[in-house]
């Protein structure tokens, strides 16, 4: 007999049929009920045994986490909670666990404990549901791509060059650390090593990709990436995914567009196809925040979801939110962390938060932001903004970043440098070797057209999209400072 998910079982059930289903026991109650989860759905299947009929060893082995088999009948359910149940007529234990050392029973468990046992926490129905949702944003993102004509491109996970000109980078090498070869100079010498160069795992796959899009015209990279930042936060990751489409012809306008259509369209997919996990995922946040004053719950999260599909995005000058920041309650009293205190400074995600959750109450793009806070590759402006009442401004870059409730920045994106002599001084001024990145000034010297991207860090938007509150629980396997567990 052919094996039926749960998800199946239940999607399409036909009442006196004779069926085989494999999961694992969520809960054995009375000596009698078995609630089977396979991971196909948050949904359990019911299945009864008669206990009297049954070896009474083999029963004793129907515990908590313990993987079975069970060959039933299909019928309607006489008791609450289920639409079926199987009536069981054979049933085989196919791997035990031990009550006594199983740490997953049925009770609550809290975040911070699923952490250490990340191996596990995958059979809960919280991290059931958040990584069924995961997967289904990973779809979305590659058929919005796709269906809108984007060619997918692996970028390099080992790079000799610095994207973000940031320098927190982990350095890949072959040397013994105890051992490592030295030039004249006392320096590490490098052409010594594998790849004759210093290389580090790249932190974004952007200038490759803008490499393939001056040829193909529009593509994108959905890769890992790694940061050597030591942020124990609950929005950071050493470790992450990103999304990263690269278009030519594009400016800063077309960025933007494309950057919220591809949103809402994630978004969109989810409501449309994770509906029990969604409805699941927002209980749960409705039972953490209780206790919480009524002004500072979330707004409820499918309701959240289908107010970013549905409207506009804010869209304002970096200068403009500067003299919203500037001016609002939170300033004025000092209540910011860090005060907003003139032009060029670099807004923190309390800034963030706050111009989307208090002042718009909507998903904000930010654009236009100095030149002097942003990475060398993003296309100085022409003109100088016009400056507010009592504030210096200077030089902009067509930059954006868009930001969400409870996230603050999920998206950072600019029009590119197209001019040759515009981007070898950014270089200069960024105090980059030309010879790191000469293949990167070459497509400047070989038809070079305006062209724009963006990074959407993924964890961010699953973390927006399943409403919790903690980017460790939205990758299987975090990555942070001092955690390299699993």
């Amino acid at each position: 007999m052919k094996r039926v998910t749960v998800a199946a079982l239940l999607k399409n059930p036909e009442i006196g049929s004779e069926t085989l289903v494999r999961g694992w026991v969520r809960t054995f109650r009375s000596n009698r009920f078995i609630a089977i989860n396979d991971g196909s759905t948050i949904n359990n299947i019911q299945a009864v045994v008669d206990f009297e009929n049954e070896d009474e060893n083999e029963l004793k082995r129907i515990t908590t986490g313990a993987a079975v088999e069970v060959i039933g009948e299909l019928v309607e359910s006489q008791g609450k909670g289920q639409s079926v149940e199987l009536v069981v007529k054979s049933f085989k234990v196919i791997g035990d666990a031990d009550p006594d050392e199983y740490p997953l029973q049925p009770k609550k468990h809290s975040l911070e404990f699923l952490r250490e046992i990340a191996h596990l926490r995958f059979r809960t129905n919280t991290f059931g549901a958040v990584n069924r949702v995961r997967h289904a944003m990973i779809f979305a993102v590659h058929k919005f791509f796709n269906d809108k004509g984007f060619y997918n491109i692996h970028t390099p996970i080992v790079t000799g060059s610095d994207a973000e000109g940031a320098g927190e980078m982990f350095r890949v090498t072959t040397f013994d650390l105890d051992n490592a070869p030295k030039n004249e100079a006392g320096e590490i010498d490098f052409k010594e090593d594998f790849f004759g160069k210093e290389t580090n795992l790249t932190v974004s796959g952007q200038l490759e990709a803008e490499l393939a899009a001056l040829a193909l015209g529009q593509v994108y990279t959905f890769g890992p990436t790694f940061r050597a930042e030591n942020s124990n936060t609950t929005r950071h990751l050493a470790e992450f995914w990103m999304i990263e489409p690269e278009v030519a012809f594009n400016d800063l306008h077309d960025n933007m567009d494309l950057a919220e259509e591809m949103l809402k369209y994630c978004v969109q997919y989810a409501l449309d196809h994770c509906k029990e996990d969604l409805a699941f995922l927002s209980q749960r946040v409705t039972e953490e925040e209780k206790s919480k004053p009524q002004d500072q719950r979330s707004m409820e999260l499918v309701e959240k979801l289908k107010f970013v599909a549905d409207n506009d995005f804010v869209r304002l000058t970096y200068t403009d939110a500067i003299d919203i920041l500037r001016n609002s309650k939170p300033n004025k009293k000092k209540k910011f962390n860090y005060l907003i205190e003139g032009w060029g400074a670099d807004l923190q995600s309390e800034h963030e938060r706050f111009l989307v959750e208090k002042h718009f109450k909507k998903p904000v793009i930010l654009t236009n932001y100095p030149a002097t806070i942003k990475a060398f590759y993003m296309r100085q402006d022409d003109e100088l903004p016009e400056a507010k009442p009592g504030m210096e401004v200077g030089p902009t870059v067509s930059a954006m970043d868009i930001l969400f409730p409870g996230i603050g920045e999920i998206v950072g994106g600019s029009q590119r440098e197209e001019r040759l002599d515009v981007l070898k001084q950014k270089i200069a001024d960024f105090n980059i070797p030309e010879e790191h990145v000469w293949w990167y000034l070459d497509t400047r010297k070989f038809g070079s057209v305006p062209h724009s991207g963006f990074g959407l860090g993924f964890e961010r938007m699953v973390l927006f999209v399943t409403g919790m509150t903690n980017i460790r629980d939205v990758i299987p396997f975090p990555r942070t400072p001092k955690n390299a567990e699993f």
